[in-house]
């Protein structure tokens, strides 16, 4: 039935008492070798059990791993609730246009629908290539629905005189330092907190961007993420890559930044001497991910503990030496949006217009 080293080779079985039989056994024997290499058979798999196995052979070996995060969670709160239990050749084009509709008139926003459409159109495009589980993409013939006074994606720019305010408020205040490098860098979050000062050169103005700082379970059991109440207590801050292969770069920053990393510089070291042995330092010990590569937890160790692990200097820091991070970035957030009535995330920090910041604030801004 294959060919082995040039040889055509063959399975024969007899000794059936009717033609049906043997009809049967053939058919059999042609759906073992059409689908040689496989746990299941593909034209009986649900779409739950199709989910699974597209998330743990595609998704962990391709993706990021918060975008690993964002797909299990509409796999597992969305797509398998409402379709898990079809078989996967089951399922038409017409159930999923409903489905979308349906999340229309419940309020869903129109980047929410496009979201849940997009994790369920990519699975269905490995199960046509390079699987063959079936002929044809059927998401590809679903429409969104046309959204005239729907919510839009709200983009944020902070205008210059909402950002002194901004700066003014939080001048005395750990979150100085990274709101100044977001908004005069346009970093993202995660970048922005996985900066390490071997990573900037004061004397060229420059900062290199060549990793990001994410939260990631211990191991490699993603869905822990979404089915573990306690999640934060199995969790830990990890270096990994950027976001994308042209996320790595080296950016210039002028006269106001160069001043207040300064002072942050000079600051931490001082503070060192003050803490001691209290001082909290951070060290990179090397793991591997889903993929077998190697990622970089960060561990928290104090002064007096000696260690032989790689050192990560962190720009973004509390008083005490520990770890300022994306998740500790809320409370400006709340205080910015809430209190001082800025619509605001550091998402909005990333706009083109910050390269004309040093000449609009100068020197002033910056404390020592």
């Amino acid at each position: 039935m294959g060919t082995v080293n040039g040889k055509r080779q063959k399975k024969e079985k007899g000794g059936f008492a009717t033609k049906k039989e043997a009809e049967a056994a053939l058919a059999t024997a042609l759906n073992q070798y059409n689908n040689a290499g496989t746990v299941f058979t593909p034209t009986e798999i649900t779409v739950a059990d199709y989910l699974d196995f597209w998330f743990d052979n595609y998704c962990k070996m391709n993706m990021k791993y918060n975008a690993q995060l964002g797909a299990i969670q509409v796999i597992e709160k969305h797509l398998k609730p409402k379709f898990g239990a079809y078989k996967l050749k089951a399922l038409s084009a017409a159930q999923v246009q409903a489905y979308v509709n349906d999340l229309k008139l419940q309020g869903y926003a129109k980047s929410t629908v496009k979201s849940y459409l997009s994790v369920l159109s990519s699975a269905l495009k490995y199960a046509v290539e390079p699987m063959h589980y079936i002929e044809f993409n059927l998401c590809e013939r679903v429409k969104l629905p046309r959204y005239e006074n729907g919510r839009q994606e709200m983009h944020v720019y902070i205008q210059p005189d909402d950002m002194r305010k901004i700066l003014d408020r939080f001048a005395d205040s750990d979150f100085y330092l990274p709101i100044m490098i977001g908004y005069h860098c346009g970093l993202r979050i995660s970048e922005c907190f996985g900066l390490t000062w071997d990573r900037i050169d004061l004397d060229a103005r420059t900062l290199t961007i060549d990793r990001q700082i994410i939260k990631r379970n211990y191991g490699n059991d993603v869905r822990q993420s979404i089915y573990n109440p306690h999640r934060v207590k199995v969790s830990e801050w990890y270096f990994q890559t950027p976001k994308t292969g042209t996320s790595t770069r080296t950016i210039p920053f002028g006269n106001t930044l160069l001043q207040a990393l300064k002072c942050a510089k000079q600051k931490k070291a001082k503070n060192r001497l003050r803490y001691g042995e209290y001082f909290t330092e951070y060290y990179l010990r090397p793991e591997k991910d889903e993929k077998n590569e190697n990622i970089y937890r960060l561990l928290p160790v104090s002064r007096a503990v000696p260690t032989t692990l790689e050192s990560a200097d962190l720009v973004c820091v509390h008083e005490n030496g520990t770890l300022l991070s994306p998740d500790s970035f809320k409370y400006p957030c709340r205080v910015i949006n809430h209190d001082m009535h800025i619509v605001f995330n550091f998402h909005s920090l990333r706009h083109p217009y910050v390269k004309h910041t040093t000449k609009v604030y100068g020197k002033s801004l910056v404390p020592c």
